[in-house]
């Protein structure tokens, strides 16, 4: 049983410590994440313009994550957690122990959530996502055809993915199987933007459950990128006049001054990094190693409640921040 009273209870502790420091901007944490993303790996077999990762622009060690590592986190957290993104950066599929990981937090009665490339949905991989009790599996699709897919998925095969989704679907199907959750999510950029209608209708032609358009995040957003949609409903960002000439890129909302990612969930690296929320890629913001000491122990240092202040007083000041769109509802679940 996913909901219980110990989860519920700590779920609803640090909704009221959110509340109050909210109101009295005094950071008050109550209880442990709800929400948990642990990276299998940060390796990954795509090239993808806008990933550090795929780019091989990490600064951090490359690596897979230790199933004794894993099994670690989840003894420590699995009375109060709810939910497992079981994936940060790279493919997790490439990991040769995922499936076993995500039984294991199963057997945690643990809602399980994972985001894949859709290279590696062999006959095999299928069996073995719905044999693990894998409860979402997300699969990025960007594009109708090759030619608007590779735009930026490079080194990737849209015949391939296709093919994957339908080996998922089709199992699922015989197996009499609702899980995983199958969601096909199509990543809005300037050559696929008018694709939109069309991979819905793809989505359903392949027996997924939902499809999902997802606003693409830009690191560089300032002076546009050629990848960019124009400003409207799937961008983030709209045009300011600076000069007559010039025109510069921002974020269509204002950043508010609080986070609940900051109080609910966090984010774990293959190699025991405990870093704030998913927009530290390259995980400069480190808060301590679950190899060394207990994840509780990280989660009520004062360094992470440092942190959660800054958020409170003067979030525009941090890095990874400025370009966030957390809680700006611009992901679209249709």
């Amino acid at each position: 049983m996913i909901y219980t009273y110990h989860r519920l209870l700590n779920f609803l502790n640090l909704t009221f410590g959110y509340i109050l420091s909210r109101i009295t901007r005094k950071v008050n944490q109550r209880g442990l994440p709800f929400a948990l993303s642990i990276e299998p790996t940060n390796c990954c077999n795509l090239h993808c313009p806008e990933c550090p990762s795929g780019l091989k622009t990490l600064t951090r060690e490359r690596g897979y994550i230790d199933r004794e590592l894993f099994t670690k986190i989840i003894d420590q957290l699995h009375q109060s957690l709810l939910y497992l993104t079981f994936y940060f950066q790279g493919e997790p599929f490439l990991h040769p122990g995922f499936f076993e990981m995500v039984k294991y937090a199963k057997e945690k009665h643990i809602f399980v959530s994972t985001s894949t490339n859709g290279h590696f949905l062999s006959e095999f991989n299928a069996n073995a996502a719905i044999g693990s009790g894998l409860d979402q599996l997300i699969i990025s699709l960007d594009g109708i055809d090759q030619e608007s897919y590779s735009s930026y998925r490079k080194g990737g095969s849209f015949e391939k993915v296709v093919d994957g989704i339908q080996k998922m679907t089709t199992l699922k199907k015989e197996m009499g199987s609702v899980k995983p959750r199958v969601i096909l999510q199509f990543l809005v950029l300037k050559p696929n933007q008018h694709e939109v209608e069309q991979v819905k209708r793809l989505g359903t032609w392949l027996g997924a459950d939902k499809v999902s358009v997802k606003s693409a995040q830009f690191y560089n957003f300032e002076n546009g990128n050629p990848l960019m949609p124009e400003p409207g409903r799937y961008s983030r960002y709209r045009k300011r006049k600076v000069t007559r000439d010039h025109v510069v890129y921002e974020l269509k909302n204002k950043l508010p001054r609080h986070c609940f990612r900051m109080w609910g969930s966090c984010v774990i690296t293959w190699d025991g990094w405990v870093v704030p929320c998913c927009f530290d890629k390259d995980a400069i913001y480190k808060f301590g190693n679950v190899s060394e000491k207990s994840f509780r122990e990280i989660w009520k240092a004062p360094i992470y409640s440092e942190f959660r202040q800054k958020i409170l007083s003067s979030r525009e000041s941090i890095g990874l921040c400025r370009n966030c769109t957390e809680g700006m509802g611009l992901s679209l679940i249709i």
